[in-house]
């Protein structure tokens, strides 16, 4: 059985006075369990202090967003190797907010798992349809060619250290949430895909869902049995919100 990874992604919210708070609070409730790891990733600026309260924790700590470069002339970027420095042990890659609001290809997010990879972080790539692929039935081609636009870069042997999550970009922020079956096809379908190339990474990754989780509806999701934890918005701003989500997580293994 996969362990379950319960990530929360602050996006640009809360400030540094808030940031620690948050951080207090879900390390003063995460759940006791080596089954279930929990995971934050705030904005830039907190991620150094945070780095240092987090040491010697279960805690994970990672970051939104990545250069494909290593260095260079790229003014406001961060690249792996400064987020590996500060104590970083994942980064989000091709977030649908990034994808659809900055342009990123999927060719540029294939260029940053491979950056993520090569500073020996985790990359957690991020691939879903729109409601409009969705109505059209197109999502499996559009989830295959965000998948296959990053296993023909970097092989599949790189995903044997990375994190995929599913986020129906029609679920996120909406109050819409897939059903657990919904879900769970969506997630089958991924881990098929993958086990085309590979059946031994497919069997082992980790697929996180990433809609509206909240904690009356993570158990139903949990169970589901290719979902292995959340990507966490909006609830993951709110301690007794993360916690509660985590908590179902346990209750599973």
């Amino acid at each position: 059985m996969r362990d379950f990874l319960v990530a929360g992604n602050w996006k640009m919210n809360g400030s540094a006075a808030a940031s620690a708070e948050l951080t207090d609070g879900i390390l003063a409730g995460m759940p006791q369990s080596d089954a279930v790891h929990l995971l934050i990733c705030p904005p830039y600026p907190y991620l150094g202090e945070l780095a240092q309260k987090l040491a010697g924790t279960a805690l994970s700590l990672g970051a939104q967003n990545v250069s494909q470069h290593e260095s260079g002339a790229y003014t406001g970027e961060v690249s792996a190797g400064m987020l590996r420095e500060i104590g970083c042990e994942y980064v989000i890659v091709g977030h649908s907010e990034r994808r659809a609001m900055m342009g990123e290809s999927s060719e540029i997010v294939a260029a940053k798992f491979m950056a993520v990879l090569s500073e020996g972080l985790k990359p957690i790539l991020c691939v879903g349809e729109s409601l409009e692929e969705r109505e059209a039935e197109q999502t499996a081609a559009v989830i295959d060619a965000q998948l296959n636009a990053v296993l023909d870069a970097a092989g599949a042997e790189s995903f044997e250290t990375a994190v995929i999550a599913y986020e129906p970009v029609w679920a996120i922020g909406t109050g819409r949430t897939a059903s657990p079956e919904q879900a769970q096809d969506v997630h089958s379908h991924i881990r098929a895909a993958l086990a085309s190339r590979s059946e031994k990474m497919a069997s082992a990754i980790q697929i996180l869902y990433g809609g509206s989780v909240k904690g009356d509806n993570a158990v139903g999701l949990f169970t589901m049995p290719d979902i292995d934890g959340g990507l966490i918005g909006g609830a993951s701003l709110k301690a007794a919100d993360f916690l509660a989500i985590a908590a179902a997580a346990a209750s599973l293994v």
